[in-house]
């Protein structure tokens, strides 16, 4: 279970994120919606420990991540905004370094590989340079490394930007497998997408959290434009 609590941020003297406090239990998944400039991006560079908040507390299964964020950090899958992948070598061997990078143990790396690569679906590109691959497939390939270890928190900042439908279908699949073993939180805009397999809206707003909206019992139309009026500022 990933509970944050009474979360605050500030950049250069200006809060960003004020008093955030949410939870996400095992095997579900979290949509985190907001405009551009409302702290989503910050949020989840704090939760993956590469931003150190000025008060309150990430905890994962009752441990503050910042007692120990080294090993937190092999128990989270994070897939930035911005993805760097290195062009020059096969997708392939990028996955099997990564995951020794990672500190996978060399017994145990072939088979993550090939569990990261059956679940993202890139098993016709695995000799293939990643130079060469498309954006969606760029970001299927960046998405299997943040699985790789089969992470216990996996978070994805605005991951399905760029993508096509085809891309976004098989995403829902990818999403759906990766919520058996992860607690997972994701960002973007898109919420048609994103109304089809998350269990709770989270708008940001100003750097708080403005609605928390359950999507059970709603169909997609009634339920974007409910997101859509608490985006807005109203309540419905």
């Amino acid at each position: 279970m990933v509970e944050i609590r009474n979360l605050a941020f500030a950049y250069r003297g200006e809060m960003v994120l004020r008093d955030v406090s949410f939870v996400v239990s095992p095997g579900e998944t979290v949509s985190i919606v907001g405009a551009n400039g409302t702290g989503k991006t910050t949020l989840m560079r704090v939760l993956a420990t590469l931003a150190i908040p000025v008060s309150g507390t990430v905890m994962v299964d009752g441990q503050n991540v910042l007692d120990n964020p080294a090993r937190y950090r092999r128990q989270i899958g994070y897939l930035p905004e911005q993805v760097a992948l290195y062009d020059d070598m096969s997708v392939k061997d990028y996955l099997k370094y990564r995951a020794e990078l990672k500190g996978e143990p060399s017994r145990r790396v072939r088979r993550r590989v090939s569990e990261a690569v059956e679940m993202c679906q890139i098993g016709d590109v695995l000799r293939a340079q990643i130079r060469g691959l498309s954006a969606g497939m760029r970001k299927r390939v960046a998405l299997a490394d943040a699985l790789l270890l089969r992470p216990r928190v996996l978070l994805l900042d605005d991951f399905l930007a760029g993508l096509d439908f085809e891309m976004r279908r098989a995403a829902s699949e990818i999403l759906s497998n990766a919520a058996a073993f992860s607690s997972v939180i994701v960002t973007g805009h898109d919420l048609w997408d994103f109304a089809s397999w998350t269990s709770r809206f989270l708008v940001l707003r100003g750097g708080v959290i403005a609605s928390k909206i359950d999507t059970a019992g709603f169909d997609q139309e009634t339920l974007r434009d409910r997101v859509e009026t608490a985006l807005r500022g109203g309540s419905r």
